[in-house]
């Protein structure tokens, strides 16, 4: 995750190519139900102006992540799900009833998927790229921009040339198992 950027803007194409690949991403039952807010400029501005006010800016420990040229602000939207399921080839399932049925609600789960593409894209473009969530300003987000009500946000996502001398992240400090420690084969307990 890139949390330094360079203040050069993000080429047209570039931007178009990351929102191509966002929606590529699978999407149970086929559900139509992203979209996408592509912030530069001004609006950059204004989305760092409300997400994180002048007294807060001032502590902030990645201040050339507000270089970031564009900001992308993914959405989804859950009833699209519900709405999808309902329908004949898909009613049998029950999950059509509500999103309440959803053991696992797969719009999150497509969501991060989508995001993950335009992570993986913007390496491909030689660009960097940090995604982080929006938290108690997602109803503020959507009324400036906006967005929809029946739209969630999955988060935004920062995307530009990396500058490459911020601060690291210290939770890249935490130890992680290996590899050989996660993969289970053919059962829990074995591995390689």
């Amino acid at each position: 995750m890139t949390r330094d950027f360079r203040a050069d803007p993000v080429e047209d194409r570039q931007i178009d190519q990351l929102a191509g690949w966002f929606f590529r991403g699978p999407r149970a039952g086929n559900t139509d139900a992203l979209d996408l807010v592509v912030l530069t400029g001004a609006d950059s501005r204004q989305y760092w102006d409300v997400t994180l006010p002048d007294a807060r800016r001032q502590r902030f420990p990645w201040p050339g992540l507000l270089d970031a040229p564009t900001l992308l602000l993914p959405y989804v939207r859950p009833a699209a799900y519900v709405d999808r399921y309902a329908e004949s080839d898909k009613a049998h399932t029950g999950l059509g009833e509500s999103a309440d049925a959803w053991q696992v609600p797969y719009w999150w789960v497509d969501g991060g998927a989508a995001v993950e593409n335009v992570l993986l894209g913007a390496a491909a473009l030689d660009l960097g790229a940090c995604f982080f969530g929006q938290f108690d300003n997602e109803s503020a987000l959507r009324s400036t921009f906006g967005v929809p009500s029946d739209r969630r946000a999955l988060g935004t996502i920062a995307v530009g040339t990396p500058a490459g001398s911020g601060r690291p992240s210290t939770s890249l400090t935490r130890k992680t198992r290996s590899v050989v420690e996660r993969v289970h084969r053919e059962r829990w307990g074995s591995s390689g």
